[in-house]
């Protein structure tokens, strides 16, 4: 059902997709828009116990869109390092395919939140941070994308070093 990646000598092992999954700040989601176009929009998110989670309105483009059809696209952009001299970019990434749901349970959409406030704002304390969950809680969606397909690659250059 999914493609194989071309350039096979450049695929990330597992492990280090998670990786990039964990330590990434944001990705991108892509969806199906309005009137079939494309949307692809950045947002802040967490990798947890597998799953994607991000949050947003409770109206708007992505809702609607995800709404529509739950298949979707999250892309992680983990390291862009421009050589000019090599006329190429060192590069690591990683793409999940998955089915994006909202959530609906509260102890859910709390676990989602905190996880998301603990890795933004590591630095606050926990009754900071439960206190900007409770300001923002009734007007927040969080969405959990479940992964179907996760592929992760990086340049070839940058595997070559990874090997040595």
């Amino acid at each position: 059902m999914f493609r194989e990646m071309r350039r096979k000598n450049q695929v990330l092992p597992e492990n280090i997709t998670n990786e990039v999954l964990e330590r990434g700040s944001n990705g991108i989601l892509s969806v199906i828009g309005d009137d079939g176009y494309p949307y692809g929009v950045p947002v802040s998110y967490t990798y947890l116990n597998g799953k994607i989670y991000f949050h947003c309105a409770k109206m708007g483009h992505k809702i609607d869109a995800i709404t529509k059809c739950d298949k979707v696209c999250f892309t992680v952009v983990d390291k862009d390092e421009i050589v000019p001299e090599k006329f190429t970019t060192f590069f690591r990434s990683a793409i999940v395919f998955g089915k994006a749901k909202i959530l609906t349970e509260k102890e859910e959409i709390l676990a989602a939140i905190r996880a998301i406030s603990g890795k933004y704002s590591p630095d606050e304390t926990v009754e900071s941070r439960e206190n900007e969950i409770n300001g923002s809680f009734n007007a927040m969606a969080i969405v959990e994308i479940t992964p179907e397909h996760i592929s992760g690659k990086e340049a070839i250059e940058l595997m070559k070093m990874r090997n040595m």
